[in-house]
Parts: C-alpha cells; structure tokens; sequence
C-alpha cells in the first residue's frame, strides 16, 4: 500500500488502472438523485477474460423530472451510453514490472449525470493523472502523473511538478 497522497489543490485526479478489489463510488451530481434499488459501488474482481468491475445498476435521475408522467423508459434511453469497463493495453503491463504479477482493471464506465471519486488507498506500480481545474492553469505545467514505485523496501509517490493556482 502506498504512503497518503499529498494534496493538491485545484486539481482532478484521474486513474486510467485499479488493482483487484478495488472498490469504488459513484455519486450523483448536484440537482440529480439515485435511483432507488441501486447501489452506487463497483469493484475490481477477476474473471476467466481478466479484470473487470462489477456494477449494480447505479442510475442518476433530474429531480425536477423524476417521476414523470413520461415513460420510465424514455428516460433511460435519452441518457448518454455508457463506456464499457477494459483492461488496461497489454503494453502498459510490460512497461511496469509491478504490474505483472496483478491483474488489473480499467477505468470504470461513465454513469450520466455521476461523478466517482478515487479510492483512499492505492497500490504499488498505480499512476494517478493530475490536471488543474477551469480557471486554476495559469502557470504551466497544467497536467502531470505520479507513480507509486517501490524504493529501497519502501512505497513512495513520484514527485509531481505542478501547481494549480489562479494568481496572477
């Protein structure tokens, strides 16, 4: 397990692999509830075919529009498509030798109207991709990675040059 991750203000944090039970949370966005009966968790598990998340069926819905008197179904056809949960490409496991003992899964799907927030912990050999929000780039560099690598016994980030500010 990797040491905490410094902060860094004004920025997102994006992760393109997750290790085997990752576990993680979709929530939805301000103005937009979950549907009832859904669980908002994923998680990392492996399958003959490799990594893969499993989902529960999370949904998002306009709590203005919800419920309608419009068919439950238009609703859900009017939503965006959801990208298909891969594995990471074969030559991101070769470039990363801590990679080739795990399994890993790809990003998760994206769930109109919901954002997932990053597990707490991270793993050995897992890069996390930081960009400075709207309004926060005013000094490049505006976007970077750190990777948790294994050093002399210990895990560590790699340093990130990067800050976010909006000073002029």
């Amino acid at each position: 397990i990797c040491p905490p991750l410094p902060p860094l203000e004004f920025a997102d944090v994006t992760a393109e692999m997750y290790p085997l039970q990752t576990k993680l949370y979709y929530r939805c966005d301000s103005g937009y509830d979950r549907k009832s009966g859904t669980h908002p968790g994923i998680q990392c598990e492996s399958e003959q075919q490799g990594a893969v998340w499993k989902y529960k069926g999370f949904k998002c819905f306009d709590k203005k529009i919800w419920p309608s008197t419009a068919p439950r179904k238009e609703l859900e056809l009017a939503q965006q498509p959801e990208r298909e949960p891969r594995s990471p490409a074969p030559h991101k496991q070769q470039d990363l030798p801590e990679f080739r003992q795990k399994d890993f899964c790809g990003p998760p799907k994206t769930i109109p109207h919901a954002s997932i927030s990053l597990p707490q912990q991270h793993y050995v050999g897992q890069v996390l991709h930081f960009k400075c929000q709207t309004g926060y780039d005013k000094r490049p560099p505006t976007f970077g990675s750190r990777m948790c690598k294994e050093v002399n016994g210990k895990a560590i980030w790699t340093p990130l040059n990067m800050r976010c500010t909006n000073d002029s």
